[in-house]
């Protein structure tokens, strides 16, 4: 499973480098990514709230680890 690590990257830098990873998973067809977040609930609202939302991701965050989020994508 594909990860992105953003931790020490601000708000805004962190949401296009997440646009950008998905796309680019997207583009390859289905995937399973890691978004580490880290301890930034902030962080994981804006996610959720700007991207995720209303886009054709699921997403979820592990119970063993409140720090991720989990992003899956099936192409039909």
């Amino acid at each position: 499973m594909e990860t992105l690590d953003l931790h020490g990257i601000r708000h805004k830098e962190a949401l296009l480098a997440i646009r950008n990873f998905l796309a680019k998973n997207q583009a390859k067809g289905s995937f399973s990514v890691t978004l580490i977040t880290g301890n930034s609930t902030v962080l994981q609202q804006r996610l959720f709230k700007e991207i995720l939302e209303h886009s054709p991701f699921t997403y979820y965050i592990p119970s063993w680890n409140l720090g991720q989020v989990v992003v899956e994508y099936m192409e039909l």
